[in-house]
């Protein structure tokens, strides 16, 4: 057993990374160990974003999405500045392609400007002058929205952490918990850590560890695989920067959106489907025991019964590559099958209530020596930083 720690945090994607640098910043000199069950850090969710850097313009005003986005964007475009990390404020379009589209764009419009978005409503032609592929009879043009390289930036706090004389222990996984009076022990297979105070953040198996530490949640992750495409290198030009469609304000997710990649190319997606384990990236992968696990709950059953037409949709398109290029050619009429190809997947831990609602915003919870990330959902990774903090306070709260 090693000696302990001052805070112990369970998991090595951005916003653990976030959550174990801010504490450092707060009490320098106090020790910190991060645990990562994988060889590498950001090896799930984090590493497999899209990379974009939100402006906050979705979010209803007022909940910790809206609040957190935009002091955290800020906070990571600082950061990037200062460490040398990649990223563009390039820009993003909402297009409406239809005139039954315009009532949510201008609701989507409201929003952003409520919560100090710079956005601006544009026609037709001053569309094409941006993205003069793209279809649509009006758009939000948001110039603040940007692209990123979250790998890189979670090199860049690991090396901080580390220069602080903070710890971070790969492959090691959290098998349980108990608490030893003056704190908490996490026993993991790379073996037993004591710490004052712990933090979960181990995304989509933070329910399960959050029950662990002896405080289960209300929710449940259930695991959303995102399904992406690329372009081709010579259809690059069909996409400047960002393109998204005017979302489906009932449905928690923003539809197939092209995506330009601050380390280089175009990513067009993603659907929204079930995964068959909550590492599922491939269709192909089946944990019979965390599919079991997830059709036998309540808040599922529930979520599936409301939403049972929109995910028949979004699981066509993950089987037929044609109905996807359907769903983008709606916003770029050009783009044919012939220039996509697969690109990697990405999972989403999705928190579910036993009432079937996804919940959409962060969920931090604190109880004895422990704080509980139990969702965090986009834009976690654009405000992690900000998020780091929360964390912290969380810790300090009595």
């Amino acid at each position: 057993m090693t000696t302990q720690c001052d805070l112990l945090v369970v998991g090595g994607g951005i916003v653990g990374l976030a959550a174990a640098y801010q504490y450092q910043r707060r009490y320098p000199g106090n020790s910190v160990v991060l645990l990562e069950k994988e060889a590498e850090l950001a090896f799930h969710q984090t590493g497999r974003n899209s990379g974009v850097l939100h402006s906050g313009i979705y979010y209803k005003p007022g909940t910790m999405r809206a609040k957190n986005c935009r002091a955290g964007k800020q906070a990571m475009v600082d950061f990037c500045q200062a460490e040398g990390v990649a990223y563009d404020l390039c820009g993003k379009v909402i297009v409406a392609v239809g005139e039954e589209e315009l009532p949510a764009l201008e609701k989507i419009y409201e929003r952003g400007k409520a919560n100090g978005v710079v956005c601006e409503m544009i026609g037709r032609e001053r569309l094409c002058e941006l993205e003069p592929h793209t279809a649509g009879i009006r758009a939000l043009h948001v110039p603040e929205a940007g692209i990123v390289d979250f790998k890189g930036v979670c090199q860049r706090l690991a090396a901080n952490i580390e220069r602080a004389g903070g710890q971070i222990v790969l492959q090691a996984r959290v098998t349980g918990m108990h608490p030893n009076g003056t704190g908490i022990i996490a026993e993991s297979t790379a073996g037993e850590f004591p710490a004052k105070r712990l933090v979960n953040c181990a995304g989509l198996y933070s329910d399960r560890v959050a029950t662990m530490s002896g405080k289960k949640p209300e929710v449940q992750i259930l695991p959303f695989r995102g399904e992406y495409f690329e372009l081709v290198p010579t259809a690059w030009p069909l996409c400047r920067n960002l393109i998204y469609p005017v979302p489906n304000p009932s449905f928690p997710f923003l539809g197939v959106h092209f995506t330009r990649m601050v380390t280089g190319g175009v990513e067009c997606g993603p659907n929204a489907v079930l995964a068959w384990a909550r590492e599922g990236y491939r269709k192909s992968d089946i944990n019979l025991r965390e599919l079991a696990e997830a059709v036998s709950y309540r808040g599922f059953r529930r979520m599936a019964a409301k939403y049972w037409r929109i995910g028949l949709g979004e699981m066509w398109r993950s089987l037929s590559k044609s109905a996807f290029v359907r769903a983008l050619q709606r916003l770029v009429p050009e783009i044919r099958s012939e220039d996509l190809h697969t690109g990697p997947a990405g999972v989403r831990a999705m928190a579910v209530s036993p009432g079937g609602e996804l919940v959409d915003d962060f969920i931090i919870e604190k109880h004895d020596h422990v704080v509980n990330v139990c969702n965090a959902p986009s834009p976690a990774a654009t405000s992690a930083l900000n998020i780091g903090s929360l964390i912290v306070d969380a810790l300090d709260a009595a």
